[in-house]
């Protein structure tokens, strides 16, 4: 039997992704999105990543799908104000169309993108990494859920990794949702393994799939730097935030099945440090790669 609030977790998500039809002036498009709850109390930067992908693709031609998307965080967004996505032409070829997507609320400017969405079916050349072998199942792991809930009461990310994230998250080893994780620290290694899939199915289109992703991998992507840092998400007066974020995908995405997160950590300096992620299939393929900078800061001790 299905838990009813993952249900909902998964469907006000999608809701929140699947923008109305856009004002279209010259070649300016004008689309607003929804928010919806994160524990910072602020937008949470993968709703901006996802709500982009899909304004920008409301312009695009239906046999094209996103192939990257380069993005500059500039300011937080508030949670109870609509954001009004700018979608900009900039080309449509034969094989390639570009967006730049602007967000804004009251006129201050929370993020700016350039999208670039391919034809698919195209050919050429092709090759691919494979996943590391004799991994853990992910059905075998504990989920976040069950990590996080003994503490939902007492934390605000606890009781939202327990009880309102639309994925099911599973470490291969130690998560830094909890407490840091000092042997990766004295290792200075940020590196880990996270496998993720939605909690609930959905059918959306391809677009909406690679959205989805863009969505989840912002809960991932700073956990190598905190990892690597001798930091948790628990550590009192920790402040981080993306300032950059690229990704790309290479193959089709069902955020439905299993995808393995393989993440690093390689510097850091000036209070912002470097995560990087490769996304394989369950089958071993490697269909995405993202990077991101962000800045991370913790109090000096007294």
């Amino acid at each position: 039997m299905e838990n009813h609030k993952e249900v909902v977790a998964v469907e006000e998500l999608v809701d929140t992704l699947t923008l109305g039809e856009p004002r279209v002036d010259r070649d300016h498009a004008y689309v607003t999105g929804p928010n919806l709850y994160y524990p910072t109390e602020r937008i949470y930067g993968g709703q901006l990543s996802a709500q982009a992908v899909m304004a920008a693709a409301a312009t695009i031609t239906d046999d094209k799908v996103p192939d990257s998307i380069h993005e500059c965080f500039l300011t937080v967004g508030k949670l109870d104000e609509t954001t009004l996505y700018d979608v900009k032409t900039l080309r449509d070829g034969r094989s390639f169309s570009t967006r730049q997507i602007t967000a804004t609320q009251s006129e201050s400017t929370l993020f700016t993108a350039l999208a670039s969405f391919q034809k698919q079916g195209q050919t050429g050349v092709e090759f691919h990494d494979h996943m590391m072998q004799d991994l853990p199942d992910p059905e075998s792991l504990t989920s976040a859920q069950q990590l996080m809930s003994p503490y939902a009461a007492k934390a605000a990310f606890a009781k939202y990794y327990a009880e309102q994230s639309p994925f099911d998250l599973r470490h291969i080893g130690s998560t830094v949702m909890l407490t840091p994780d000092e042997a990766s620290h004295k290792a200075d290694s940020g590196k880990q393994m996270v496998w993720a899939r939605l909690l609930h199915p959905v059918d959306v289109s391809q677009t909406m799939h690679r959205a989805l992703l863009a969505f989840e991998c912002d809960q991932l992507m700073m956990e190598p730097d905190l990892r690597r840092a001798g930091y948790s998400t628990a550590t009192p007066g920790i402040f981080y935030a993306s300032i950059d974020h690229a990704m790309w995908w290479y193959g089709d995405i069902d955020m439905n099945e299993w995808h393995l997160f393989v993440q690093d950590a390689p510097v850091a300096g000036h209070g912002r440090a470097l995560g990087t992620a490769k996304v394989y299939t369950k089958s071993g393929e490697l269909v995405a790669a993202m990077t991101q900078d962000a800045m991370m800061r913790v109090p000096e001790a007294k």
